[in-house]
């Protein structure tokens, strides 16, 4: 079976392809059912498959659609896993080990074609002592650029387009890409906006840490993504703390080419409310090594060309039919470059990063 077999045209298609791996493997999900139905009226859920021993002491995590749209890529290889022998051949040769499948950390974003959770937010920003009233991050870079960003008309005008170059020629690429993505919290309609409580795919998540991750005393977490990067590869971002140990240790497992967005190495900014510090709170006492496995799909004027465009079209339902359908379109291509040797690039690099995982699990004491 090609790789491209394994991926989806919507998010019901990948689910189902999910659900049907996993019942050839013999394999049970565990549905989180979402509160909303989707795009074409179909059920919506978190679902969860643990593969291995409820008491191993040694677990991976691999999951998908954090970002939403991005989960026609996470999907596929999470199939395309559960349908390799070799893989579960793999599996069956290790003890005191289990793997768990993630699948639709935000299903609502995956079945409508968003990058954000059905609240509007960035579900990796999202993550912050919000139940203290802890002061969140300030991005006045954002601030700066907000207008333009997202204009009140669409396309935007010479003049929006104009305040961006103009941050870019005295801040760097860089430092615009940083304010644009690193996360912001005072722009509800914005960009990368982290919220002000937990989504319900915070909340949610956070119980399939603790339930599952008890017992683990070491975590390994590959978190599928696209987006950034050239198209097709597969950049290893080391997700997690700034942990100097903990980051070698996944420079160990997976080679020196882990980058970080603390020491600038990566292609992503620094961001803010990371999704994987959860697992310190669900699982306190375990040892914890993870990546992002970041694809590159377009350009990254591109990709947020896109996702400017989604959000304004979220913000202005009355738009003309066939401008919404080109905007729905152009953000489902910014994060799913639909060809099948991107496909099957993806599914081999995942494929090496999930063996390297289990050998990095495997040597853990």
């Amino acid at each position: 079976m090609s790789a491209a077999a394994h991926f989806a045209q919507s998010y019901a298609e990948a689910r189902q392809k999910f659900l049907a791996a996993a019942e050839a493997a013999h394999l049970d999900v565990e549905p989180h059912w979402h509160p909303l139905l989707g795009r074409d009226g179909e059920r919506l859920a978190m679902d969860v498959l643990r593969q291995g021993p409820r008491d191993a002491r040694r677990l991976l995590i691999i999951s998908s659609a954090c970002h939403g749209v991005e989960g026609f890529c996470g999907s596929g290889i999470q199939t395309a896993l559960l349908r390799d022998p070799r893989w579960h051949e793999t599996l069956q040769a290790q003890r005191d080990l289990a793997v768990l499948y993630i699948h639709a950390l935000n299903p609502h974003g995956f079945s409508f074609w968003r990058r954000v959770t059905q609240e509007g937010v960035d579900l990796n920003r999202n993550f912050h002592d919000f139940a203290h009233h802890a002061a969140l991050p300030a991005n006045p870079g954002y601030e700066e650029i907000a207008s333009a960003l997202l204009p009140t008309h669409w396309p935007p005008s010479s003049a929006d387009e104009a305040v961006l170059r103009d941050y870019a020629d005295r801040h760097g690429e860089r430092g615009l890409q940083t304010a644009v993505s690193s996360g912001q919290y005072t722009h509800e309609l914005g960009l990368f906006y982290g919220g002000h409580a937990p989504t319900w795919s915070n909340v949610t998540l956070r119980h399939v840490l603790a339930e599952q991750g008890q017992g683990a005393q070491h975590i390994a977490w590959i978190d599928l993504h696209t987006g950034l990067g050239p198209c097709g590869h597969g950049e290893r971002i080391w997700a997690g703390r700034d942990d100097a140990t903990a980051i070698a240790r996944a420079r160990q497992w997976w080679g020196p080419e882990v980058t970080s967005i603390y020491d600038g190495s990566s292609s992503s900014a620094p961001l803010q409310g990371l999704m994987w510090n959860a697992i310190h709170e669900a699982c306190p006492s375990a040892t914890y090594t993870g990546i992002a496995l970041e694809y590159g799909t377009v350009p990254w004027s591109q990709v947020v060309d896109a996702l400017r465009a989604d959000h304004w079209l979220e913000a202005h339902p009355e738009a003309p039919a066939e401008l919404a359908a080109t905007i729905k379109r152009q953000i489902r291509d910014a994060f799913y470059v639909d060809r099948e040797d991107w496909k099957q690039q993806l599914v081999e690099q995942a494929a090496v990063a999930a063996r390297q995982a289990l050998i990095g699990l495997a040597s853990s004491r």
